[in-house]
């Protein structure tokens, strides 16, 4: 087995400020995660993994917290911009949602993992008067909104539906209410936010959960530091 080399350890200044050259020091490993859901359940994979995050990120105002691991670090970003800091570098590896990652180019990020965190599920709703199937079997064009307008227009495109677009970014649930839109396009866990509302699922789409992501050039600059790394994710995910 490759023994991993030694790694120097990093001092990140207050805030984050004065990395070099805009990227992660050398040796560091740095991990991208987002608050909320997918943290919280991540956090108990990073400790099988041996990795324990050494401040509270939901009391912390920090955005760069140290590890029990020297040579790792987490930067806690958007959701939206795990994939964006993975890609460019900024970090070498982060956790994202499928449902970023399909809105996401992906081009230079290498996913080798499903965490089977974080699940739920991509899915159509109406107002529960609408008559969706109706509407589809009849080539009516149909005012769709949701912030993941890509993977949307590509659903409604292999289906032959007519959509048009609109973009939002929260209370998705507003839009069928309001008459802005006839439909959405939403993640749905339980559904009980969809029935308070009186919204139904009526397509699903895709089933979503949260990946490892790594960026490529820096699994071939940092292999014996970052393999290691995700072979343990892959126990913790198994365990």
């Amino acid at each position: 087995m490759t023994t991993t080399p030694k790694l120097t350890a990093f001092a990140a200044p207050q805030g984050g400020a004065g990395l070099p050259w805009g990227g992660p020091a050398g040796g560091l490993i740095t991990l991208a995660l987002s608050k909320g859901r997918i943290l919280d359940e991540c956090l108990p994979l990073l400790k099988a993994a041996g990795i324990e995050v050494l401040e509270d990120p939901d009391t912390s105002r920090k955005l760069i917290l140290a590890t029990s691991r020297p040579d790792v670090r987490v930067v806690l970003v958007r959701a939206t911009d795990v994939p964006t800091y993975v890609q460019y570098g900024g970090a070498d590896l982060g956790v994202a949602g499928k449902d970023i990652l399909l809105e996401h180019s992906g081009e230079g990020i290498y996913q080798p993992l499903d965490l089977k965190i974080a699940r739920c599920r991509m899915s159509v709703a109406t107002r529960a008067d609408f008559d969706y199937a109706s509407a589809v079997k009849q080539g009516s064009r149909i005012r769709v909104a949701t912030k993941y307008t890509g993977v949307a227009r590509q659903h409604f495109a292999d289906k032959g539906v007519h959509v048009d677009l609109i973009k939002l970014y929260g209370s998705m649930e507003l839009a069928p209410l309001t008459g802005l839109a006839d439909a959405i396009v939403d993640l749905v866990s339980s559904g009980s936010t969809l029935r308070a509302n009186n919204l139904v699922e009526v397509e699903h789409i895709v089933d979503i959960s949260s990946r490892l992501i790594v960026n490529q050039a820096a699994l071939k600059l940092k292999r014996d530091a970052i393999r290691p790394l995700i072979e343990a994710f892959e126990k913790a995910v198994q365990a």
